[in-house]
Protein backbone atom coordinates (compact mmCIF):
# COMPACT_ATOMS: atom_id res chain seq x y z
CA UNK A 1 0.00 0.00 0.00
CA UNK A 2 1.33 3.31 -0.68
CA UNK A 3 2.22 5.89 1.87
CA UNK A 4 1.31 9.67 1.60
CA UNK A 5 2.80 12.74 2.81
CA UNK A 6 0.02 14.48 2.90
CA UNK A 7 -3.69 15.03 2.81
CA UNK A 8 -3.14 16.83 -0.74
CA UNK A 9 -0.83 14.03 -1.63
CA UNK A 10 -3.45 11.79 -1.33
CA UNK A 11 -6.19 13.01 -2.77
CA UNK A 12 -4.15 13.86 -5.92
CA UNK A 13 -3.32 10.19 -6.02
CA UNK A 14 -7.09 9.11 -5.99
CA UNK A 15 -9.82 9.40 -8.75
CA UNK A 16 -10.29 12.73 -10.67
CA UNK A 17 -14.24 12.37 -10.20
CA UNK A 18 -12.99 11.96 -5.87
CA UNK A 19 -10.57 15.01 -5.77
CA UNK A 20 -13.27 17.86 -5.30
CA UNK A 21 -15.32 16.23 -2.76
CA UNK A 22 -12.13 15.15 -0.75
CA UNK A 23 -11.25 18.85 -1.54
CA UNK A 24 -14.63 20.01 -0.24
CA UNK A 25 -14.72 17.42 2.86
CA UNK A 26 -11.35 18.54 3.86
CA UNK A 27 -11.98 22.16 3.79
CA UNK A 28 -15.21 21.99 5.67
CA UNK A 29 -13.89 20.07 8.74
CA UNK A 30 -10.84 22.57 8.98
CA UNK A 31 -13.48 25.44 8.96
CA UNK A 32 -15.57 23.66 11.00
CA UNK A 33 -12.57 22.83 13.56
CA UNK A 34 -9.40 24.77 13.03
CA UNK A 35 -7.34 23.01 15.87
CA UNK A 36 -8.17 19.55 14.11
CA UNK A 37 -4.96 17.63 12.96
CA UNK A 38 -5.43 15.69 9.99
CA UNK A 39 -3.41 12.13 10.65
CA UNK A 40 -3.26 8.65 8.26
CA UNK A 41 -4.43 5.76 10.00
CA UNK A 42 -3.87 2.71 8.16
CA UNK A 43 -2.96 4.79 5.53
CA UNK A 44 -6.74 6.98 4.96
CA UNK A 45 -6.73 10.04 5.93
CA UNK A 46 -8.36 10.61 9.43
CA UNK A 47 -9.20 14.18 11.22
CA UNK A 48 -8.51 14.06 14.82
CA UNK A 49 -9.48 16.31 17.90
CA UNK A 50 -7.49 16.24 21.43
CA UNK A 51 -6.39 12.94 19.97
CA UNK A 52 -9.68 11.72 19.46
CA UNK A 53 -10.69 10.56 16.03
CA UNK A 54 -13.48 13.17 14.79
CA UNK A 55 -14.20 12.16 11.58
CA UNK A 56 -12.71 10.12 8.44
CA UNK A 57 -12.54 9.71 4.64
CA UNK A 58 -11.32 7.65 1.19
CA UNK A 59 -11.60 7.87 -1.76
CA UNK A 60 -12.11 4.40 -3.94
CA UNK A 61 -12.56 3.81 -7.31
CA UNK A 62 -16.26 4.71 -8.17
CA UNK A 63 -16.99 6.63 -4.72
CA UNK A 64 -15.76 8.62 -1.44
CA UNK A 65 -17.25 7.90 2.07
CA UNK A 66 -17.29 10.22 5.11
CA UNK A 67 -17.77 9.20 8.49
CA UNK A 68 -18.04 10.87 11.88
CA UNK A 69 -16.42 8.42 14.43
CA UNK A 70 -19.35 9.11 17.13
CA UNK A 71 -21.76 8.92 14.45
CA UNK A 72 -24.41 6.47 16.06
CA UNK A 73 -24.66 8.84 18.69
CA UNK A 74 -24.78 12.49 17.24
CA UNK A 75 -28.00 13.88 16.53
CA UNK A 76 -29.02 14.03 13.08
CA UNK A 77 -31.78 17.18 12.88
CA UNK A 78 -31.66 16.89 8.94
CA UNK A 79 -32.38 13.09 8.88
CA UNK A 80 -29.34 12.79 6.65
CA UNK A 81 -26.88 10.34 8.34
CA UNK A 82 -27.29 6.55 7.38
CA UNK A 83 -27.18 5.10 10.60
CA UNK A 84 -25.83 1.80 9.38
CA UNK A 85 -23.19 0.17 11.61
CA UNK A 86 -21.51 1.40 15.36
CA UNK A 87 -18.59 3.23 14.09
CA UNK A 88 -19.11 6.68 11.77
CA UNK A 89 -18.29 4.86 8.25
CA UNK A 90 -20.23 5.09 4.94
CA UNK A 91 -22.74 7.41 6.83
CA UNK A 92 -23.32 9.63 3.59
CA UNK A 93 -23.46 6.10 1.61
CA UNK A 94 -21.45 5.89 -1.72
CA UNK A 95 -20.53 9.76 -2.40
CA UNK A 96 -20.20 9.81 -6.28
CA UNK A 97 -20.55 14.02 -6.61
CA UNK A 98 -20.87 16.75 -4.46
CA UNK A 99 -24.54 16.71 -5.04
CA UNK A 100 -24.54 13.83 -2.87
CA UNK A 101 -23.35 15.40 0.38
CA UNK A 102 -25.77 18.10 2.37
CA UNK A 103 -24.97 22.33 2.27
CA UNK A 104 -21.83 23.00 3.73
CA UNK A 105 -23.49 24.98 6.49
CA UNK A 106 -25.04 21.70 7.42
CA UNK A 107 -21.74 19.45 6.79
CA UNK A 108 -20.14 22.13 9.32
CA UNK A 109 -23.00 22.31 11.72
CA UNK A 110 -22.73 18.26 12.06
CA UNK A 111 -18.95 18.36 12.31
CA UNK A 112 -19.11 21.11 14.97
CA UNK A 113 -21.65 18.68 16.67
CA UNK A 114 -18.85 15.70 16.70
CA UNK A 115 -16.01 18.28 18.03
CA UNK A 116 -18.85 19.36 20.94
CA UNK A 117 -19.29 15.36 21.39
CA UNK A 118 -15.79 14.97 21.86
CA UNK A 119 -14.77 17.79 23.88
CA UNK A 120 -17.57 16.41 26.07
CA UNK A 121 -15.91 12.76 26.40
CA UNK A 122 -18.48 11.03 24.76
CA UNK A 123 -17.83 7.33 23.93
CA UNK A 124 -19.20 4.84 21.60
CA UNK A 125 -21.22 2.38 23.20
CA UNK A 126 -19.21 -0.92 23.98
CA UNK A 127 -21.96 -3.30 21.99
CA UNK A 128 -21.05 -5.89 24.86
CA UNK A 129 -24.54 -5.34 27.17
CA UNK A 130 -26.54 -7.80 24.53
CA UNK A 131 -27.12 -11.10 25.35
CA UNK A 132 -25.18 -12.60 22.48
CA UNK A 133 -22.02 -14.11 22.96
CA UNK A 134 -19.51 -13.69 19.53
CA UNK A 135 -18.77 -16.88 17.84
CA UNK A 136 -14.59 -17.68 17.04
CA UNK A 137 -13.51 -15.71 13.84
CA UNK A 138 -12.52 -18.14 11.40
CA UNK A 139 -8.75 -17.61 10.35
CA UNK A 140 -9.49 -16.60 7.08
CA UNK A 141 -11.93 -13.99 7.94
CA UNK A 142 -9.35 -12.65 10.45
CA UNK A 143 -6.63 -12.61 8.16
CA UNK A 144 -8.65 -10.45 6.19
CA UNK A 145 -9.86 -7.62 8.85
CA UNK A 146 -5.83 -7.71 9.79
CA UNK A 147 -4.81 -7.23 6.18
CA UNK A 148 -7.82 -4.39 5.61
CA UNK A 149 -7.64 -2.11 9.30
CA UNK A 150 -10.51 -0.33 7.35
CA UNK A 151 -12.78 -3.10 7.84
CA UNK A 152 -11.19 -4.23 11.22
CA UNK A 153 -12.24 -0.85 12.83
CA UNK A 154 -15.50 -1.46 12.22
CA UNK A 155 -16.00 -4.99 12.90
CA UNK A 156 -14.24 -5.11 16.49
CA UNK A 157 -17.05 -1.85 16.72
CA UNK A 158 -19.87 -3.90 16.03
CA UNK A 159 -22.16 -5.29 18.47
CA UNK A 160 -21.43 -9.22 19.07
CA UNK A 161 -24.77 -10.10 17.87
CA UNK A 162 -23.44 -8.01 14.14
CA UNK A 163 -20.06 -9.67 14.54
CA UNK A 164 -21.85 -12.99 14.66
CA UNK A 165 -23.96 -12.12 11.54
CA UNK A 166 -20.92 -12.04 9.18
CA UNK A 167 -19.55 -14.93 10.89
CA UNK A 168 -22.34 -17.21 10.37
CA UNK A 169 -22.76 -16.05 7.28
CA UNK A 170 -19.01 -16.51 5.95
CA UNK A 171 -18.87 -20.58 8.08
CA UNK A 172 -22.21 -21.20 6.37
CA UNK A 173 -20.85 -21.04 2.44
CA UNK A 174 -21.12 -24.34 1.36
CA UNK A 175 -17.58 -24.03 -1.02
CA UNK A 176 -14.49 -22.29 -1.53
CA UNK A 177 -15.92 -20.46 -4.10
CA UNK A 178 -18.52 -19.06 -2.27
CA UNK A 179 -16.55 -18.48 0.62
CA UNK A 180 -14.07 -16.60 -1.25
CA UNK A 181 -16.84 -14.46 -2.62
CA UNK A 182 -18.78 -13.89 0.98
CA UNK A 183 -14.99 -12.90 2.06
CA UNK A 184 -14.49 -10.26 -0.25
CA UNK A 185 -18.30 -9.11 -0.12
CA UNK A 186 -17.80 -9.14 3.81
CA UNK A 187 -14.97 -6.53 3.37
CA UNK A 188 -16.22 -4.16 1.43
CA UNK A 189 -19.52 -4.06 3.52
CA UNK A 190 -17.28 -3.17 6.34
CA UNK A 191 -15.60 -0.80 4.78
CA UNK A 192 -18.54 1.52 4.07
CA UNK A 193 -19.83 0.28 8.11
CA UNK A 194 -22.23 -1.80 6.87
CA UNK A 195 -23.73 -4.82 9.09
CA UNK A 196 -24.73 -7.93 7.21
CA UNK A 197 -28.43 -7.43 7.14
CA UNK A 198 -28.03 -3.74 6.26
CA UNK A 199 -30.75 -4.33 3.28
CA UNK A 200 -33.22 -5.06 5.68
CA UNK A 201 -32.57 -2.31 7.84
CA UNK A 202 -35.99 0.35 8.12
CA UNK A 203 -34.58 3.58 6.71
CA UNK A 204 -35.73 6.41 8.45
Amino acid sequence: MPEFSNYDDYIEKCEAFAQPILKHLKACVNEACPEVEEEFKWNFPNFTYKKNILCHMAGFKKHVTFGFWLGSIMEDPENILQQVGSTGMGQFGKISSLDDLPEKNVLIHYIRQAVQLTEDGKKLPTGNNGSAKLKKVPKVLQQALNDNPLAQETFENFSPSNKNDYIEWFVDAKTEKTQLKRLNQTIEWLCEGKPRNWKYMKKS
